[in-house]
């Protein structure tokens, strides 16, 4: 069967990284969480200049000594840094913070876009992010775009940090959603819309087994369709 892209796009937690996840499972396809890789030179920075003040000309000139690739184990898709396994640090609350300020800089997105649209040359791939179905691969065979209320995204984000120990209150959550959403839709460069041709789902009132359920229907009639 001859493979095909799908890209997911939308807010910030909106599930479309366990969305894009249980996907490729399904198809055997691979998965590319590109916010990983946004998180990953985020978290680059912070460590490499100790500041939250961005330095772009900084930023900008350390790009060639970043290196990004994804592993797969057991345990799921690990996300490593110039070979080391960053993908615990990548969640913290410091690069949740910045990393949407670091992603509208327009070389950090040339720099990445070029590395995804590799990544994905010979199709069989899930990718999921904000910009995907616009600019990475405005020709995907499939698109989605994935919305909901600012409330029910921080409150499943705030769920998932307790799971990990975070003291985050939900109204630090909601700001910083609300903030990244600013960013991501106002930003020059690739922002945060939605694609012509995409199907949108507003999951506010649907669980993550609700959406899944209408993706993989819509992905399965567009291959059926192209084996027929």
């Amino acid at each position: 069967m001859q493979k095909i892209i799908v890209a997911i796009d939308g807010f910030a937690s909106t599930g479309k990284s366990s969305l894009a996840k249980r996907l490729a499972k399904s198809l055997n396809y691979t998965y590319i969480d590109t916010g990983a890789m946004y998180r990953a030179i985020t978290y680059f920075y912070l460590q490499q200049f100790n500041t939250n003040f961005i330095n772009k000309k900084e930023l900008i000139s350390s790009l060639a000594n970043i290196k990004i690739h994804f592993e797969d184990n057991l345990l799921g898709q690990k996300t490593f840094l110039n070979n080391v396994n960053i993908s615990e640090e990548i969640r913290q609350n410091h690069v949740n913070s910045e990393v949407s300020n670091i992603a509208k800089i327009k070389e950090v997105r040339t720099f990445l876009v070029k590395q995804q649209q590799v990544l994905g040359k010979d199709k069989g791939i899930i990718m999921d992010g904000r910009d995907i179905g616009t600019v990475v691969f405005p020709n995907a065979e499939c698109k989605f775009f994935l919305t909901a209320t600012p409330q029910v995204r921080a409150k499943r984000r705030y769920l998932e940090q307790l799971k990990k120990d975070s003291s985050e209150s939900y109204e630090s959550v909601l700001a910083n959603i609300n903030k990244r959403d600013r960013i991501d839709r106002s930003r020059y460069t690739s922002p945060l819309t939605k694609a012509e041709d995409a199907y949108e789902i507003d999951v506010t009132e649907l669980s993550l087994g609700e959406v899944y359920e209408i993706i993989w229907s819509y992905v399965s009639r567009k291959l059926d369709n192209r084996v027929s």
